[in-house]
């Protein structure tokens, strides 16, 4: 059955709700800057016992946040941003309960199942979930990287998540173009993910109501769980309320 997942977005040291397709080195289109640190938000999560978040460092100046959170929920959350087979022993050992990795996996822009090898040794598939954040292209979705604005040549698809799915422990994938828009989520990755996944999977980007959270339900037969961010009351949205995505939770 689906289920919210907190998330915890990093962007210059503050948690913050952005507009993903415009994030770059100079800054970002921003939804939202919270006046609380990221473990204000760790807490609050392990208050009400939302498992599976995950806090994404969005580029540099986030360290000090992202390890706040991990010692205020340790196992409790999921870290990502920058994770590499150096790093990723450091943040298990910080609290992550898993790492999440994306633009290590690729090398002069192709997937490198070397690479993939090299950081499975130090986390094991277990403690490891693999970021195929996406952009549209005129054949489906490919994986995009460096903050989501290079587009490579892997394809997501089911060819992919199927050769994937035996090297982690779940799938994290932002609907890039959509995220922070709160427009609308992308229903038909949704339903390839809900087709192909066969490991645990969050979908992120475009969430803007409760409603979303039946609609992923119902396109991925319950396999798919979902991320709400910037419509969410805790990062100033209106369109739902984190009271409301736990009373979602314990009906599951």
């Amino acid at each position: 059955m689906t289920v919210f997942r907190p998330c915890i977005d990093l962007h210059q040291g503050q948690v913050k709700q952005i507009v993903g397709g415009s994030l770059n080195d100079q800054g970002a289109e921003t939804n939202f800057v919270s006046h609380h640190d990221a473990a204000y938000y760790a807490a609050l999560y392990r208050q009400h016992q939302l498992h599976g978040g995950h806090v994404i460092a969005l580029g540099p100046g986030n360290k000090e946040q992202a390890l706040a959170a991990l010692a205020a929920w340790p196992q409790g959350l999921q870290f990502g941003g920058g994770v590499n087979d150096q790093n990723a022993g450091d943040y298990l050992a910080a609290g992550a309960s898993h790492v999440i990795v994306t633009s290590y996996l690729f090398e002069g822009g192709e997937f490198s199942w070397q690479k993939l090898e090299r950081i499975k040794e130090v986390t094991g598939r277990e403690r490891l979930v693999l970021d195929l954040s996406c952009r549209r292209t005129e054949s489906g979705w490919n994986i995009a990287t460096d903050r989501w604005q290079t587009v490579t040549q892997t394809a997501v698809n089911a060819k992919l998540l199927e050769a994937l799915a035996d090297h982690c422990a779940e799938f994290l994938i932002h609907a890039a173009d959509v995220e922070g828009l709160q427009g609308g989520i992308d229903e038909e990755l949704v339903q390839l993910l809900g087709q192909h996944c066969r490991i645990p999977v969050t979908y992120a980007g475009g969430a803007r109501t409760l409603d979303d959270l039946t609609l992923v339900e119902a396109l991925s037969g319950g396999r798919v769980d979902l991320t709400i961010g910037s419509a969410l009351d805790i990062f100033g949205g209106t369109g739902v309320s984190l009271a409301q995505c736990i009373g979602w939770n314990e009906l599951r």
